[in-house]
């Protein structure tokens, strides 16, 4: 089964974690890099959006995951910043540097290129911060053109936050 991940999908997944985020009484915050903020865009387009949504940090450059988020230096250069270790401490960052208590973020390699033989094009790592000092990493390979990598992270980081929300 092939998951949709044009503009009306995408819309209809981030109402469905605005209605689990209400639900369940939590505020969101995310950390995006590849993303760019797609993640808070979609989310704040949603009327009432502030009664769950608290922050979207872009961290583009490392710099910024360092300075906005508290990602060590060290971290990105051992692992890279495309690695499970800068997506968790990117998530967690988020937490610490926001009143929300869950977190989603994106670190990836949406090209054309930057791509390695060991991270290829399409590469994303993803961080889930959960209450309870909580945090869960996936990678990805997704396929396609750099549109359609973007788009699959924002529906696998949505997906993400609503299985967690679930249980």
């Amino acid at each position: 089964m092939t998951m949709r991940h044009d503009d009306e999908a995408l819309a209809m997944l981030a109402a469905a974690v605005a209605t689990e985020l209400k639900t369940h009484g939590h505020m969101l915050a995310t950390a995006e890099s590849c993303t760019g903020g797609w993640i808070a865009k979609l989310c704040t387009d949603l009327a009432g959006s502030s009664a769950w949504f608290e922050r979207g940090l872009v961290t583009y450059s490392n710099e910024a995951k360092q300075d906005l988020l508290g990602v060590m230096a060290s971290d990105i250069h051992r692992f890279g910043a495309v690695s499970e270790v800068v997506a968790a401490a990117m998530a967690r960052g988020a937490i610490e540097h926001s009143r929300a208590d869950i977190a989603v973020a994106t670190s990836g390699i949406a090209g054309p290129d930057g791509g390695t033989p060991d991270k290829p094009v399409g590469t994303v790592c993803f961080g889930w911060a959960l209450p309870g000092d909580v945090v869960e990493t996936e990678v990805h390979l997704l396929p396609g053109d750099r549109d359609a990598v973007r788009r699959a992270t924002v529906a696998v980081a949505l997906e993400g936050v609503l299985r967690r929300l679930a249980g």
